[in-house]
This record gives C-alpha cells, structure tokens and sequence, in this order.
C-alpha cells in the first residue's frame, strides 16, 4: 500500500492509501489493473489558494505557505476501504511530505493513541428541545 494523490474524472483530488485491483488472465497469466482500493480516503481542498500568491511566496521564501484542508470522501459510507474503478482515475502522483504527514495524523492514525475511549460509556446526551 501506498499514500497517492488522485486525481478522478470528476476534478476531486483525493488522497489515500492506495492498493491495487488486479485481475489475472487465465491464459496469458499476465494482471492487469482493473481499479483500486482507497482506506480511508479524503477530499484535499486548498484554503485561500490563489496562483499569484503561490509564485510571490515561493520566490520570497523557500517553504510556501499552503493551507489544506481535508475532508472525508464518501462521508456516510461504513466502508473503509473503497473501491473505485481504473477509469475514473485520471493520474496517480506522490503527494507533498506536508499533506502525507497530515493525512497519516488526522485520518489514518486518528484515535490509534487514545486511552480515554471506553466502550462501556455511554455518549452524554443533552435533550434540550
């Protein structure tokens, strides 16, 4: 598996850990990509993007200011791992260390490190109508 930037037909950049749907042919024994599998995946957006402000930054300033935001693609399915096929996928790219990092440590390693989550609470209700 492999975190990747997705580019699909509809325009959404999508980021998510990346595996392969792959079928063999029986008599030539060679796979063949058929779609992929994305755990957890996210819509990327950029607050306050602007191409200008981009270049100025980046001719200022090794490190340029970019504000992304994640959101989750699919937010009401149950599944975790989902699968799209190979031709809405318009390319595949190596994402920036920035949105990996971000990706690893709000989506994929959310709530690995929490000890305070018991399932025998009960959630507080406030039935305030």
């Amino acid at each position: 598996m492999a975190i990747k930037l997705i580019l699909l037909k509809s325009g959404e950049d999508i980021i998510s850990d990346v595996t392969e749907m792959v079928v063999t042919n029986e008599i030539t024994e060679e796979n063949r990509v058929i779609g992929y599998y994305l755990k957890k995946p996210c819509i990327v957006k950029m607050k306050d993007f602007s191409p200008e402000k981009l270049e100025t930054e980046n001719e200022n300033a090794k490190g340029a200011k970019i504000n992304l935001v994640l959101y989750p693609w699919i937010p009401l399915s149950k599944d975790l791992n989902v699968p799209i096929p190979s031709d809405w996928v318009v390319t595949l790219t190596e994402p920036i260390d920035k949105l990996v990092l971000m990706y690893k440590k709000d989506v994929l390693d959310y709530n690995k490190n929490d000890q305070s989550t018991n399932s025998d609470e009960q959630p507080s209700t406030d039935n305030q109508d």
